[in-house]
């Protein structure tokens, strides 16, 4: 988990039918000498509705992002109402495929995704990262504070039907790829 939410100009899913989780990164717009600053935030959603926002607080490594995933992925298994069977889908950055990592998913009986690299034409959530960067920027957030709020603030404002139409498109996402023998796609 990479993620930065940049008001001055990454990734990690949950899938069942249709169910992700992500994060990403975002900066305020101001320079960090009048209390501007980027913070990380990891997120998931399904078909049905967003679930957890999550502020990461400091540098990600492989106990900071099991923490994470400890107290929010399982809080929006049960919010998001996940049956049994759920996917964990996520990119693979080594902090998610280390061994205490995998061992984590073991112990908590998270199946996981096997996922290609640098496939984010396939991420769903690439397309909510990039409303909830969209979102915020246009509230011009003057420090982390502010940023921190309004993150928080437009997440809970991710409709049900933008969910809904994410994993929908999921599949005309894949025949774009298959189309594209692998190659950028309109995603």
């Amino acid at each position: 988990m990479k993620p930065k939410l940049n008001c001055l100009g990454g990734r990690h899913n949950i899938m069942s039918g249709g169910k992700l989780v992500e994060h990403t990164i975002i900066k305020t717009s101001s320079p960090p000498k009048y209390g501007g600053g980027s913070i990380m935030v990891w997120g998931c959603f399904a078909a049905s509705e967003p679930g957890q926002l999550a502020i990461v607080n400091g540098k990600m490594n492989s106990q900071v992002y099991q923490d994470i995933l400890q107290k929010n992925l399982m809080q929006s298994v049960k919010k998001l109402k996940l049956k049994r069977g759920w996917i964990l889908q996520q990119d693979n950055d080594p902090k998610h495929r280390s061994r205490s990592t995998l061992e984590w998913f073991q112990k908590n009986k998270i199946h996981v995704l096997k996922w290609p690299s640098q496939s984010p034409d396939l991420n769903p959530i690439e397309m909510l990262w990039h409303d909830l960067k969209k979102a915020i920027h246009s509230r011009h957030p003057r420090n982390l504070a502010e940023l921190q709020q309004f993150c928080k603030e437009e997440w809970c404002r991710i409709s049900p039907d933008r969910c809904a139409r994410l994993i929908c498109n999921y599949r005309k996402r894949m025949v774009e790829v298959i189309a594209a023998r692998g190659g950028s796609t309109s995603y």
